[in-house]
């Protein structure tokens, strides 16, 4: 069976900047700033500009009550399998991811997709991740629920974007690169990219 999202025409597709997070890292209430699902509460102050100290400290407590297990922190193994798992399952997809990088805790992916997709195989892209860390010792669920999928403005977002992903091996990040002809038309010959995985 194909992939659904070759039944879509192009021009449908979208350039996102995704986030995600390992499970248990970021909770209601985190000191760092946090929101809650689909907006549905104003919370002050975000990751940019934390809230006051302790303004949230009871509804934080309770967060990490409510863990079913250990939050879940990524070693050095363990993300370049996550990283290989995230990437082969959207390249499986036809999704044109160009930039990923796996931290301990983090993933930022900056892919092209129809919106009506993004979300769907972004967790399709986690489930495989999860199977692949099994392989690692980490049983069940790694990945937190949801993802927030930012829409890329335009050409300059979408370079910066990509910028800020791959900075993430400065950090010890497992980083993915791509590389196709388009590379120079879509993102910029000033960003390097890899080559990209073999499906199948």
């Amino acid at each position: 069976m194909q992939p659904e999202i070759e039944s879509q025409s192009a021009n449908d597709a979208k350039w996102f900047h995704v986030v995600f997070n390992t499970y248990g890292t970021w909770l209601p209430g985190d000191p760092r700033g946090f929101r809650t699902r689909h907006h549905r509460e104003h919370v002050e102050g975000d990751y940019r500009s934390p809230p006051p100290s302790g303004i949230y400290e009871g509804r934080y407590a309770r967060s990490r009550s409510l863990l079913r297990k250990n939050p879940i922190r990524l070693n050095k193994p363990e993300r370049a399998a996550a990283l290989e798992a995230i990437v082969q399952k959207l390249w499986e997809r036809r999704t044109i991811p160009v930039a990923v990088a796996v931290g301990a805790e983090h993933v930022h992916i900056v892919l092209k997709c129809p919106p009506q997709f993004v979300k769907k195989f972004i967790g399709q892209a986690k489930k495989n991740a999860s199977f692949a860390l099994s392989d690692e010792g980490i049983p069940g669920k790694v990945r937190a629920k949801g993802c927030r999928a930012t829409p890329v403005k335009d050409r300059s977002h979408q370079l910066n974007a990509v910028r800020y992903v791959l900075r993430h091996e400065s950090s010890r990040a497992a980083v993915w690169r791509y590389s196709a002809p388009h590379a120079t038309e879509e993102v910029g010959p000033s960003t390097p990219f890899g080559s990209p995985p073999h499906s199948g």
